[in-house]
């Protein structure tokens, strides 16, 4: 795959999401994050411009400091991002594995104390945070206008640990 001209060898698919594909690729000396813009349907999210709106989310996002992957390249064309690599497990794998330690919450409340004085919701499904030596990074550039029924303590945490909620969606989506 390339991003304005420059080849990326896909190692792998790392999720699809509402909006795209993220690949794990490489230049041949380091590994980053191609996500690839899709135009599928989903029923319950309504889009305009994908990548505008990826953009002017992570500008947005990092304006008010939510840790989160450096965009490096935007191949408007293509609709491809190219991000920083964040190497660890996601915050799903931990809740699967029970590895969830209480600091993960102390850094998603902090997170949402930065977020909510801007009016602002990001998506707080688990498999949009990753853990590197023990820091919380939120590999998603997506956020919309703050409602209290979409915020982390009326949402997110449904799925922060293993709730029937998380274990219906573990069941929907392992083909079991």
């Amino acid at each position: 795959m390339k991003v304005n001209g420059r080849e990326f060898t896909v190692i792998k698919l790392l999720g699809k999401g509402k909006g795209g594909y993220s690949y794990l690729v490489t230049d041949g000396a380091e590994n980053f994050v191609l996500k690839q813009i899709h135009h599928e349907l989903c029923s319950y999210y309504q889009f305009g411009n994908k990548i505008e709106a990826e953009i002017n989310d992570h500008n947005k996002l990092s304006g008010i400091g939510i840790k989160m992957p450096r965009m490096i390249d935007v191949d408007i064309e293509n609709e491809r991002i190219l991000k920083e690599y964040i190497e660890g497990d996601t915050i799903y794998e931990r809740v699967l594995s029970d590895k969830m330690i209480p600091e993960y919450f102390k850094q998603i409340k902090a997170m949402c104390d930065l977020l909510y004085p801007a009016k602002i919701n990001i998506d707080y499904f688990p498999t949009n945070f990753v853990v590197c030596n023990d820091e919380l990074t939120y590999i998603d550039y997506e956020c919309n206008e703050y409602s209290e029924e979409w915020n982390f303590e009326n949402w997110g945490i449904k799925y922060w640990s293993k709730t029937p909620e998380l274990l219906d969606y573990v069941k929907k989506h392992s083909g079991s």
